[in-house]
């Protein structure tokens, strides 16, 4: 009993830690993102500006601009990395995520479309269209695979395969229009620049509905980590699971995508990070992978600002040039480990 007890107790200690210093790590990336970038504000203006005690240029400025763009960096930070976690589980494939399988392609296809072919497209027109694209993105790719013992296999080289058909297409119909500005080519790479308590607002909803629904399903989603055969001797609708995990997906990602782009490996690299910090336990992990996805893109974002200085860089360079080299790893890695 006294041992057991030791056990829990010497297992709550380090996650209490690391949860701590997580939830410290992203309020402390809330604080960079608040204080500096092209225009740096001593600490009593932005203590004025958070309490509302002031309403002067710079205040209204951290209102308006910088605290909204700093929510909406956390909120798709943690769609991402959360709705990579769900990408990985229910492919069992390490290297999955949303934007390697086709999903933010075909979101960023279909709202590229709807951006052109509509007329005043609103964010919610926006963000239905990406949902349609993300949701056909991941049935092409599904209907690829196939089924057998080597889908897992089928769905990578499909899903690689269609990101890059659709995300020609996308480029291309940008080029054909002679409409297109260079906010749209701007938000294809990935950027937060544009986000103000509007975005903020209709993005909202789908995070708190996407972590509800998260929570009621985790004990299902704890059979994604078994094979398939477990599952179904245990009584268990593994196919039921594994749809409602990827319409899970493109809820979280394809709402992401509507608003700030494509940006890209943050599914990939926060679900791996996490894991190798506490393990496949989901109740531990899911939290952990959506405190790290906030504090990655929140930081992305910050050291964006200052890579052109004094003028924006999408926030897809920065973590595409974190993700790329970490993706070649974990690809050498995995490579390695199957000889």
């Amino acid at each position: 009993m006294n041992k057991q007890l030791f056990g829990k107790q010497s297992r709550t200690g380090p996650l209490l830690f690391l949860f701590s210093a997580s939830s410290l790590l992203l309020v402390f990336g809330l604080i960079c993102s608040l204080k500096w970038g092209q225009s740096p504000v001593s600490w009593q203006i932005l203590y004025e500006a958070l309490t509302y005690q002031g309403h002067d240029k710079t205040h209204l400025f951290i209102q308006t601009l910088r605290l909204p763009r700093a929510f909406m960096a956390c909120i798709v930070g943690i769609q991402l990395a959360l709705a990579g976690l769900l990408t990985q589980l229910t492919t069992k494939n390490p290297l999955a995520s949303p934007h390697i399988f086709g999903i933010n392609a075909g979101a960023a296809l279909a709202v590229v479309f709807g951006l052109v072919a509509v007329a005043g497209l609103g964010n919610m027109g926006t963000i239905i269209f990406a949902f349609i694209g993300a949701a056909l993105g991941a049935l092409l790719v599904w209907s690829l695979a196939g089924t057998g013992n080597k889908q897992y296999v089928r769905l990578a080289l499909a899903g690689i395969t269609i990101h890059f058909l659709l995300s020609s297409l996308t480029e291309g119909l940008i080029i054909l229009n002679q409409q297109a500005t260079d906010s749209m080519i701007f938000w294809l790479v990935g950027s937060l620049s544009n986000a103000a308590w509007t975005e903020v607002r209709v993005i909202l909803p789908f995070l708190i509905g996407g972590l509800l629904a998260f929570s009621f399903m985790l004990p299902s989603f704890r059979l994604l980590l078994v094979d398939d055969e477990i599952a179904a001797g245990l009584g268990q609708r593994i196919t039921v699971v594994r749809a409602i995990s990827m319409l899970l997906v493109i809820v979280l990602a394809g709402s992401a995508v509507a608003l700030c782009g494509p940006i890209g490996f943050v599914c990939l690299i926060v679900p791996h990070i996490a894991r190798a910090l506490v393990g496949s336990n989901l109740t531990v992990l899911a939290p952990l992978t959506a405190l790290l996805g906030g504090s990655l893109l929140l930081y992305a974002d910050f050291i964006s600002r200052f890579i052109a200085f004094p003028f924006e860089s999408p926030v897809g360079i920065v973590t595409s040039a974190i993700g790329a080299p970490f993706f070649i790893y974990l690809a050498r890695k995995q490579g390695g480990a199957a000889k």
